[in-house]
């Protein structure tokens, strides 16, 4: 048999820098052998994960830090009484709780989004 003739058939080169998955199993492949380029991602979202829980610890010190200083500064509040309770109970037993309940929320949709970006590297 012989070849077609004429230029209707043209030979086409592939280059694997031009293939669009190309980046994703590199970069996936780094992280998962543990390359130079693999453990300076993770060390990044692990310092991201870092430092997101300790400004999210220390706002939340800061918030929680604020009551007792409040009663100390204005020690008139503490004598304040709702529905026949004292005001320093009602904020430490009751409110307290949504409080950290809203910062627990904040924080775990905050690292979902460090992952997802960091998911986001390694796909890309």
């Amino acid at each position: 048999m012989s070849a077609p003739e004429g230029p209707s058939r043209q030979r086409q080169r592939v280059v694997l820098a031009e293939r669009r998955g190309a980046r994703m199993v590199r970069t996936r492949v780094e992280v998962q052998q543990q390359t130079e380029v693999g453990d300076a991602m993770v060390r990044g979202l692990v310092r991201a994960q870092l430092g997101l829980a300790l400004r999210v610890a220390l706002f939340t010190m800061c918030v929680l830090g604020a009551v007792p200083v409040l009663f100390h500064v204005l020690p008139a509040v503490a004598d304040v009484t709702v529905l026949g309770i004292r005001l320093p109970w009602v904020l430490l037993g009751v409110v307290v709780y949504p409080v950290l309940l809203g910062i627990a929320w904040v924080y775990l949709r905050l690292a979902e989004r460090n992952e997802q970006d960091f998911t986001d590297l390694t796909d890309d």
